[in-house]
C-alpha cells in the first residue's frame, strides 16, 4: 500500500527500493504563506491537434501535448478559478515565436507564428494578471519574474503548466534556489512523455517542491478565500 507521501502518479515507475534510497527526503506537504499561481506555457501550440494521443497530434502538429495537454485543462481552470477567489496573484509565462534565434529547446522551431504562443483561450489572463515572455527553458531566466513576485510580497509558488520535464522542471527549480516554497500541482502539470512526466514529478518532489494534488490546493485555496471574507466582514 502506498503512503500519502508517495501517492501520486510515478507509483508504477519507481519501485521499492528507489522509495528507499529517497527516504531522507520525506516531509510533510504543504502550500506555502503568501502564494502565486506560476502558470507555465498554457498556450496554444501544447493544444494543437486535439484531444488525442500525443503520438497522433504530433504527426500533424510537432510539439503538441495531445491528450496529456487537455486532460489537465479542466483541473487547471478549477484552480485558477480559487486563485482568484482566494484573490492570490496569478502569472503566466510564455514565449515569442521570434526570440532572434534563442531556443529554449534544441527542437526545431523555425517557421512559427505568434498566434502558436497566445495563451488559450480557455485560460485567457484577466485584468490584473501578469504575463512573462522567456526566451530559455526557466520562467526566471532572464525575465523580470523576481522582481514582480518580490514587489507582490509572494513567498511561495503554486505550479502548473508544461512540460513537466522542461520548462516546469527549470522554472521549479529556480525558484526553489530563489528561496520560494513550491507546490506542482500534480493533475495541472504535463508533458509529451508520460515516462518523463512522472520521473520528473518524482524528483522533483523529493528535491525542490511538493507535489499535491488538485483538491488538496484547491482546499487550501477556498480557506484562503473564506479567511479573506472573513477579514472583510469584520472591517466593515
Amino acid at each position: 500500500m502506498t503512503d500519502a507521501f508517495e501517492d501520486y502518479c510515478w507509483k508504477d515507475v519507481v519501485n521499492a527500493e528507489l522509495l528507499e534510497i529517497y527516504e531522507p527526503y520525506r516531509r510533510d506537504l504543504y502550500v506555502g504563506p503568501r502564494p502565486a499561481i506560476l502558470a507555465i506555457d498554457l498556450y496554444n501550440k501544447a493544444y494543437l491537434g486535439g484531444n488525442r494521443p500525443v503520438i497522433e497530434a504530433n504527426r500533424d502538429f510537432p510539439g503538441s501535448c495531445g491528450e496529456n495537454a487537455w486532460k489537465a485543462m479542466e483541473p487547471t481552470q478549477r484552480v485558477l478559478v480559487a486563485a482568484r477567489r482566494a484573490a492570490i496573484p496569478v502569472i503566466y509565462s510564455t514565449r515569442h515565436a521570434d526570440t532572434n534565434g534563442v531556443q529554449s529547446t534544441h527542437r526545431n522551431l523555425s517557421g512559427e507564428t505568434e498566434d502558436l504562443y497566445a495563451i488559450k483561450e480557455e485560460f485567457a489572463p484577466r485584468h490584473g494578471d501578469i504575463v512573462i515572455y522567456k526566451e530559455r527553458a526557466s520562467a526566471f531566466f532572464g525575465t523580470p519574474l523576481v522582481a514582480h513576485l518580490r514587489r507582490l510580497s509572494v513567498e511561495s509558488l503554486i505550479i502548473c503548466g508544461e512540460s513537466t520535464s522542461g520548462c516546469v522542471r527549470a522554472s521549479t527549480v529556480d525558484a526553489y534556489s530563489y528561496g520560494f516554497h513550491n507546490v506542482v500541482v500534480e493533475e495541472c502539470t504535463y508533458d509529451r512523455s508520460m515516462l518523463s512526466h512522472k520521473v520528473n514529478l518524482f524528483d522533483l518532489h523529493h528535491k525542490y517542491c511538493d507535489v499535491m494534488h488538485v483538491a488538496d490546493v484547491i482546499s487550501h485555496l477556498d480557506e484562503l478565500a473564506s479567511k479573506a471574507g472573513a477579514e472583510l466582514r469584520a472591517a466593515e
